[in-house]
């Protein structure tokens, strides 16, 4: 009721002539379809129960100018007015339309700066254990070199490598184990060490060293291993040494841990 009594006639008609068919039979009203729409955003309902509060709710009515007896419409006419919205690009024009109207009230002003505090942004990958982040690493860099260098790749590694890292990296596949899992962790830091190594040499394909995978896997074994003097060591925390965040998962590199006060998420 306060939508219709401080923003009265937000929507025009007018504003949705390119919607209407030009033959058929009459349209229900645009500017009511764009109302209904937006109160079922608001109160979370389906096309069906907004239509339900149309005929129904006397609130509603009022909102959109009904007298008690309208009949109301069917739900599937809701679906249709946001499919036309969209086929025509015209799906920011609720938004816009009302942006329009709180400018012209003075509820908006343009030039200042927003202030907004959502800085807990999630990532669209599953985060991995610091185990499973490392082998699913290797294995990614493995399938990405076997599909362009196949002759090259069958020259630096051994047969145990396929045991290893044929099969994805899960976590209920790995040894139950601390001190098991330790010395897999250790295995899977000197495999990618002598990857990396045999990436760098003379006889190597220049292009490999290139590939996304590649890169990724230099940066996680720089987070997650002390490469320092030569040799390969396990680091037992990498978030002591990632200003920017450890990265979470070989698929995204700004996919990362982030902590605010005593908020901690992935992303």
């Amino acid at each position: 009721m306060r939508l219709r009594d401080v923003l009265a006639e937000l929507y025009q008609d007018e504003d949705f002539a390119a919607l209407y068919p030009i033959k058929g039979q009459p349209a229900y009203g645009a500017w009511r379809l764009a109302i209904v729409t937006v109160l079922q955003y608001a109160e979370g309902l389906t096309d069906r129960q907004a239509a339900d509060a149309v005929r129904e709710r006397i609130d509603w009515k009022y909102a959109l100018g009904l007298e008690l007896i309208d009949p109301g419409f069917d739900f599937s006419v809701l679906s249709e007015f946001r499919t036309r919205l969209i086929e025509s690009q015209q799906e920011t024009l609720l938004l816009d339309r009302l942006l329009e109207v709180c400018k012209q009230r003075g509820w908006l002003k343009a030039g200042g700066k927003q202030r907004t505090d959502s800085p807990h942004v999630l990532a669209r990958v599953r985060s991995l254990s610091n185990l499973e982040c490392v082998g699913e690493t290797l294995r990614a860099a493995l399938d990405d070199l076997a599909a362009l260098a196949p002759d090259w790749l069958v020259q630096q590694i051994t047969s145990d490598w396929f045991e290893r890292y044929s099969h994805r990296v899960e976590n209920y596949r790995l040894p139950k184990a601390e001190n098991q899992r330790l010395a897999l962790a250790q295995q899977i830091g000197v495999d990618g060490m002598h990857l990396l190594q045999a990436l760098q040499r003379p006889d190597a394909p220049g292009e490999l060293s290139d590939i996304e995978s590649v890169q990724m896997l230099r940066q996680i074994w720089q987070q997650y291993y002390d490469l320092s003097g030569g040799k390969v060591k396990w680091r037992a925390d990498p978030q002591a040494i990632a200003d920017e965040g450890i990265i979470r998962s070989p698929y995204d590199s700004e996919a990362r841990t982030g902590k605010k006060r005593e908020t901690t998420w992935f992303g």
